[in-house]
């Protein structure tokens, strides 16, 4: 069996609020990407942990079901995926992340409405990424629309 190994680095300085950090992926794709408190609790420029799981999932998600449908003779013309992650802050036990949205479309030829829901709903349980967060989240919901 394959196996294959990614790596993210993150370096945070400094304390929580007035602290700054980076994160940086091994392909590059990410190269000192600005993470602060406020990227992350207040909606400003830079990025965070949530949006980075919310990329990981809606790629991951996107690949699996265009997999899934071609090998059942259905080749995708796209998948566009949108993985919407909530973080509530403020609880008795600190942040926590409870639940995550999946919206997705997709242009696939000669399939109906129906069939896509199926396949798309045997993703959402199949997907690596939907498979290594579902246990953490209190739910994880999908709606899917065949364009």
């Amino acid at each position: 069996m394959a196996e294959f190994h990614r790596s993210a680095t993150s370096t945070w300085r400094g304390d929580l609020k007035g602290g700054a950090g980076v994160v940086s992926t091994e392909s590059g794709a990410l190269t000192d990407t600005s993470v602060t408190y406020v990227s992350r609790f207040e909606n400003a420029g830079g990025s965070n942990p949530e949006e980075l799981i919310g990329a990981a999932h809606a790629s991951c998600y996107s690949m699996y079901l265009s997999a899934i449908l071609s090998g059942a003779g259905h080749v995708p013309d796209a998948i566009t995926t949108t993985a919407t992650v909530t973080l509530v802050a403020g609880g008795e036990g600190g942040p926590v992340i409870p639940r995550i949205h999946l919206v997705t479309e997709g242009q696939v030829p000669g399939i109906d409405q129906a069939t896509f829901q199926k396949f798309a709903d045997d993703a959402k349980a199949g997907c690596p990424v939907s498979k290594l967060l579902a246990p953490g989240l209190t739910e994880m919901t999908l709606e899917a629309r065949l364009l």
